[in-house]
């Protein structure tokens, strides 16, 4: 029972072999007999102190007076004062008596007077730290005194240590006691442990041992007198020699001076309450003490007050002491991001603190509150942090890029806000390298091929500029199928002007990866048309795309005849000339004026819809654009009725449907560019192509010639596969009559499994007997023409 009792008391441990830390090295200097040592748990290695007090006999005073600081320490809690973490008492023998010896482990702490020598401070900086300490210092001792009712006793630079945080903390609560003034009977000491204060901390009624003043002396009293001997400590940086040294006040702070007297005042009820020193002091009132004060108080504080503060901060926190600010201000701002009581302009000083980080530290103290903030769904704070990702991107891991920030970063690209797709567009010039190829092919290529279409006409040029400067971390196979796709079939047909300049460069830049037979039938041939584009932009930058092509092509035919043939079809040059490296962002859409209406195809060549935007110049390889860009649209019925168009793997301007989710990496189907496959083997031009077809297949008995416009070919359903109608370029063109159109009935009636349908010749809108039931009587045959004619079928459902 009495072993019991005497663990329950002593400690919390039962020996030195069950401590569950590991004793590291000693620190020069502590309070008292104890000794401090540096610690790390045996669990997880986190790094504590342990503090251990040695006694010859069981009976020794010093342990009777550990014992008690182990006890008070353990149930005094306050954010000032050192956490309490585990305790044991170990007995030993070594020689003819054993030895107790007492361990507390406590959070890591260092003692001050080593913490302030390594710190280093000076001038304002040092008096504005000092300031803060003595306020935590004057707090903890105000909780002793006015809220429990105890005395310290001891105050002074040995008692008080410094976190990592650099807070500092009270400990050494060997001396503490209740304060028993209201007992008028006893006689007795109050501190029954008083014997270890040294002599130069103790003031006159203590050092009389008048017990009898003490008791009727406010129960800060003693404390107080010890504050006044630990602000004399700091000032002067040497320890207390007599107490008559409290007198030289040379190297006190004037703000402090009044404070100081009145602390060591000789009349112990004329002592200031340190609560009073806190509240009223002017020497606590500094940029650290508030800055630091209000984000200990984040929480009780408005949006406006919130708003207006962290605005400020970047610029403060260069005025206040480095150390603070990193180890302090730092670790308060992240917690406050992380748990949603900061605004998201604190992520700007978070960044800004944290670029005076070492790369490790930053790893440490800032990434891991950035990429807990890609979760929120607070869309201020996914703005700021897209604004500022290049000052972190790089120090993302791959990893973490692709399972954590991609995730909650992709959903930006449907966003209904422009200007966030587009700043999460611009985004993934820095994490898609970090992307790993099922990412990029199951997903952020379907995304690219959605903003291709997108209704603000800089998300589409900016879509391009990207699929050109991320080609090199796509595999060979996706850039097949994509980058050309991309390219000519919606780039270079966009509507908007500086969007076709940017497919221009953006082939351009991705020239090496084109083998010969793409350059000269899908590449060139889409080219072409563009040096009589109406945009004079687009004309030079054709020009000079033609230039790079024909140039390359002429390196092949060179080294074809040389006989070498081994590096024939790897030739290309990385950018155009002036457009070295990635390509730039083109423009911005928030300085686009109007909607995407504004930049609808017109009826003619000469009509032009102005669009105003703002060229950038941030990085290398800049695409430049007027400020004033004129979107043109040439009508199909004008300029380019005669040319020829290239041929195409499809005739659709489509990548197919996105889907949402994660495919596999070669789940062509699914990515967006399933419905535009390349060309294996050149074509023929699209008419000596479909004269070829229609020769081959049997022509049908001629019809009557019905003098009725032809149904519109939006009302016909067409299979996805089917919509490549070789015959589609060289059917019957409608006859020009003014007759009724075609009831809307009959087209729904089409067969939709039939790929003839959309260019078979309408029904006349005669009441004789329809074709699909039988041949017409009395009705002169049409001269056969060439092109593509609906072969007599049975149809259940007729016409």
């Amino acid at each position: 029972m009495f072993k019991f009792l005497k663990g329950v008391v002593a400690g919390s441990g039962t020996g030195l072999k069950d401590l569950p830390y590991n004793i590291g090295d000693p620190y020069p200097s502590a309070w008292g007999s104890w000794s401090h040592f540096r610690g790390t748990s045996k669990d997880d290695g986190s790094p504590v102190s342990i503090f251990s007090l040695t006694g010859s006999n069981p009976q020794d005073g010093h342990l009777a007076a550990g014992r008690n600081g182990v006890r008070r320490l353990r149930t005094v809690r306050h954010p000032n004062i050192l956490s309490f973490l585990h305790s044991t008492e170990v007995e030993s023998f070594d020689g003819p008596s054993p030895k107790v010896t007492i361990y507390i482990v406590t959070e890591p702490v260092m003692p001050l007077s080593e913490k302030i020598k390594e710190l280093g401070l000076e001038g304002t900086q040092r008096d504005e730290y000092y300031a803060w300490g003595l306020h935590q210092v004057a707090k903890a001792v105000s909780f002793l005194n006015n809220d429990c009712k105890l005395v310290h006793g001891n105050v002074c630079m040995s008692s008080v240590v410094v976190t990592q945080t650099l807070d500092w903390k009270l400990h050494a609560f060997d001396v503490l006691s209740e304060f028993d003034g209201a007992n008028a009977t006893a006689t007795g000491p109050m501190l029954q442990y008083e014997w270890l204060v040294g002599l130069q901390y103790k003031p006159m009624e203590l050092a009389k041992s008048d017990w009898a003043t003490i008791r009727k002396s406010p129960p800060w009293a003693i404390d107080s007198w010890g504050l006044g001997c630990l602000i004399y400590e700091i000032f002067f940086g040497t320890k207390l020699g007599k107490t008559e040294d409290l007198r030289n006040t040379a190297s006190i702070p004037k703000s402090l001076l009044p404070d100081y007297q009145r602390l060591l005042s000789s009349m112990p009820s004329r002592r200031l309450n340190t609560s009073k020193l806190i509240e009223n002091s002017e020497y606590f009132q500094n940029k650290l003490v508030d800055t630091i004060h209000f984000m200990e108080i984040l929480s009780l504080k408005d949006s406006v007050e919130k708003d207006t503060f962290f605005r400020k901060l970047p610029n403060l926190a260069e005025q206040l002491p480095r150390p603070i600010v990193l180890k302090k201000l730092l670790p308060l701002l992240a917690s406050a991001l992380e748990f949603g009581s900061a605004a998201a302009p604190a992520l700007t000083a978070l960044l800004k603190m944290g670029s005076w980080l070492s790369p490790e530290e930053f790893s440490l103290k800032v990434l891991p509150t950035i990429v807990k903030l890609f979760a929120s769904n607070d869309r201020a704070v996914r703005v700021a942090l897209l604004q500022h990702i290049d000052q972190y991107g790089e120090s993302l891991s791959a990893q973490v890029v692709d399972e954590q920030v991609y995730p909650h970063v992709a959903t930006g690209f449907a966003d209904t806000s422009a200007f966030l797709r587009e700043l999460t567009l611009k985004s993934m010039l820095i994490l898609a390298p970090k992307l790993s190829q099922r990412t990029l092919s199951g997903s952020l290529l379907k995304y690219l091929s959605k903003l291709q279409v997108d209704e603000e006409p800089a998300i589409r040029t900016n879509t391009t500029i990207l699929l050109g400067n991320i080609a090199s971390y796509l595999n060979e196979g996706t850039r097949k199928r994509v980058l050309i796709n991309a390219f000519t079939v919606r780039a270079l047909r966009d509507t908007f002007s500086p969007a076709r300049g940017a497919g221009v460069m953006a082939l351009c830049a991705t020239s090496s990866y084109y083998d010969m037979t793409e350059i000269a039938t899908r590449i060139l041939p889409n080219i072409v048309v563009l040096i009589i584009d109406p945009d004079s932009d687009v004309r030079s930058k054709a020009f000079q795309a033609v230039d790079q092509f024909l140039q390359i092509v002429k390196q092949y035919n060179e080294k074809s005849n040389a006989g070498d043939t081994a590096d024939a079809g790897s030739l290309g040059i990385s950018s155009m000339p002036g457009n070295a490296g990635l390509l730039g962002w083109a423009m911005s859409s928030l300085t686009l004026k109007g909607k995407a209406s504004d930049q609808a195809p017109v009826a003619t060549a000469n009509s032009v819809t102005p669009a105003t935007i703002t060229t950038s110049t941030s990085s290398p390889g800049l695409i430049e654009t007027p400020s004033t860009a004129p979107v043109h649209r040439v009508s199909s019925s004008t300029d380019f009725t005669d040319q020829p168009m290239p041929p195409s793997p499809t005739s659709t301007d489509g990548w197919g449907e996105i889907e949402n989710g994660i495919h596999e990496e070669h789940d062509s189907d699914k990515d967006g560019w399933d419905d535009i496959e390349p060309l294996d083997e050149p074509k023929p031009s699209p008419a000596l192509a479909n004269i070829q077809a229609a020769q081959k297949r049997p022509v049908s008995q001629p019809k009557p010639q019905a003098s009725t416009s032809l149904r519109p070919k939006s009302t016909v359903k067409v299979a996805k596969d089917e919509d490549d109608d070789l015959w589609g370029s060289i059917a019957a063109p409608a006859p020009k009559s003014a007759s009724k159109p075609l009831n809307v009935k009959a087209a729904v009636a089409v067969d939709d499994d039939d790929p003839w349908a959309a260019i078979a010749a309408p029904p006349p809108t005669t009441k004789a007997k329809p074709l699909s039931a039988g041949r017409g009587r009395g009705s002169k045959a049409a001269a056969p023409r060439l092109g593509a004619q609906r072969i007599n079928r049975t149809s259940s459902t007729g016409m």
